[in-house]
């Protein structure tokens, strides 16, 4: 019993990872933004087909190419879509959104058509790794160390270097960055880019987890928006923790009750909520209020 709590606790950690990667994403994008995405997951399916059609034309090495080209994607559809719901009702973002989710994947069966792509993991990832009563694939703690170095990196970004300062600044008093002389609609098209980016990576890394369908992006949606509710909107540690702790809760959930696996993640969402509203690490956003 043992043996199998803690695999699946570590096959947890790395699913919590996957949510976390989605979820900072739409976090960053919202605490700079102010625009609920609710497109997020279809650019973390786009992330996945683009890895699997990058590694059929060119091979393993050319799939880091995919979430810069879903991060570009995002940038146009920033510039061309999003930049006009700013300032707007929060319903107004969520119903446009909604409709260019449908629409991206709508354009990934056009493209890709509507079946599963199959997509292993690099033959170097295959097999197990074993520590003490741990088994867990050699591909899934590939994962657990690309996501902590992505996460690490982003942190640094945002923390130590004058762009990542300028992020910050803007989410807490957009105005005053352009009093600044800093042109700020650039500023807004590159953090949409790098939450779509963001979420493409995840894409990539659960492309052999998962298969590589349409449905990935309402598999993912949910799961995000769930993490950000737990961890608090705009809170970059909360999206950490949260995502996590989703993905712990639901794995030990699929291996001891498979029939609540779905509703775990709720559940506890709920019970969060009602003790904290804001979430673990939510603060109180101004500009939003």
């Amino acid at each position: 019993m043992l043996d199998i709590l803690v695999s699946q606790v570590a096959n947890g950690l790395v699913l919590g990872f996957v949510y976390v990667l989605i979820a900072v994403g739409l976090s960053i994008t919202f605490g700079l933004l102010g625009v609920i995405n609710f497109a997020h997951g279809a650019f973390f399916a786009l992330g996945a087909y683009f890895a699997w059609q990058m590694y059929h034309w060119f091979g393993w090495s050319a799939v880091v190419l995919a979430p810069p080209l879903v991060g570009l994607v995002g940038m146009v559809v920033e510039a061309t879509i999003i930049r006009r719901l700013y300032g707007k009702e929060p319903l107004l973002s969520l119903i446009v959104t909604f409709a260019l989710a449908l629409l991206i994947e709508a354009l990934i069966r056009l493209v890709w058509g509507a079946d599963g792509k199959p997509f292993n993991p690099p033959p170097v990832l295959a097999g197990i790794v074993e520590f003490g009563p741990l088994l867990i694939t050699k591909y899934r703690v590939a994962v657990l160390g690309a996501t902590v170095a992505t996460l690490l990196g982003l942190w640094a970004f945002l923390a130590w270097t004058p762009y990542g300062r300028i992020l910050r600044a803007g989410s807490r008093d957009p105005e005053m960055v352009a009093l600044l002389g800093i042109n700020l609609s650039r500023v807004l098209t590159a953090v949409f880019g790098l939450g779509c980016a963001l979420a493409a990576i995840a894409g990539v890394l659960a492309a052999p987890l998962w298969t590589v369908s349409p449905s990935m992006s309402a598999n993912a949606v949910m799961p995000a928006f769930v993490v950000v509710a737990i961890g608090g909107l705009g809170s970059f540690l909360g999206a950490v923790v949260a995502g996590l702790a989703v993905g712990v809760v639901t794995s030990v959930t699929i291996q001891f009750w498979p029939e609540a696996a779905a509703a775990s993640m709720y559940a506890l969402m709920f019970a969060i909520m009602l003790l904290r509203p804001r979430g673990l690490f939510g603060e109180r956003w101004e500009r939003f209020e």
